[in-house]
Formats: C-alpha cells, sequence, structure tokens
C-alpha cells in the first residue's frame, strides 16, 4: 500500500513541476512495481515476492540516480522528491519480509461445522445464563 501512495505522490507533484516528464514516468515505475508483486494489493500478480525485492532496489537505485543526474534539466524540488521515494522505499524494504507465505491446509467442510456448532452451542449457553435470575 505504501508503495502505491508513494507512486500517486510522485505523479501528482510531477504534474503540477515544469518539466514533469521524469517525476511522472518515476511514479508510475513505482506503481507498475507494486501492482506486479504477487501479494494482497497486487493488481497483475506476475512477479514472486523476491523478484519483487530485487526490482525494488533497482528502482531505489534509479530513482537516486536520476535525482542527481546532471544531464537532464530537472527542478531542485522534482531531484528531491525522487531523492525522499527513493529513501522511504529503502527504509519500507529493509522492514519488510519478503518470504512466501505459507498457507496451512484448508478447513474441510466437517471440520467448519464443527466449529459452527461449537461456536452456537458456546453462544446459546451464553444466552441461557444472562436469562436466568
Amino acid at each position: 500500500m505504501a508503495e502505491y501512495l508513494l507512486g500517486i505522490a510522485l505523479i501528482l507533484q510531477g504534474l503540477q513541476m515544469p518539466t514533469p516528464v521524469i517525476p511522472t514516468v518515476a511514479g508510475l515505475a513505482v506503481l507498475l512495481n507494486a501492482a506486479s508483486v504477487r501479494g494482497p494489493l497486487g493488481a497483475f500478480r506476475v512477479v514472486d515476492r523476491a523478484g519483487h525485492a530485487a526490482a525494488d532496489v533497482v528502482l531505489m537505485v534509479a530513482l537516486l540516480a536520476v535525482a542527481v543526474q546532471p544531464f537532464v534539466a530537472m527542478d531542485l524540488i522534482g531531484r528531491a522528491m525522487l531523492a525522499m521515494v527513493a529513501v522511504v522505499l529503502a527504509v519500507i524494504w529493509f522492514h519488510t519480509d519478503f518470504g512466501e507465505r505459507v498457507r496451512g491446509p484448508r478447513a474441510t467442510g466437517e471440520e467448519r461445522a464443527r466449529s459452527a456448532g461449537r461456536l452456537a452451542g458456546l453462544m446459546a449457553k451464553r444466552l441461557r445464563s444472562r436469562s436466568e435470575p
């Protein structure tokens, strides 16, 4: 979710600049990277989590390289915004577990029925104990 917000922020900030191309393209790259991971918020689910971790590093290096390069004219706010997004992505990347999630075995219909019966019995017992004087 944080990568989506950073990408949107870069795009919106880029559209307000005199030269909007670089921050807007960078924001689109961040959004595309966030949308391509196989995760709960992934839109396309093309890249696994380990691939996403590597893509994050490439994206952070690219953002920093574009922020400090002297060849393409860009205003100072645009450069600072790219550098800040790269730093925030680095902090998020450092604190993220990119391991694949292991799901336990799915419950069978009989197990679900048993737990629903237990829950109904527990609720009935609580309702009876409240109504008794």
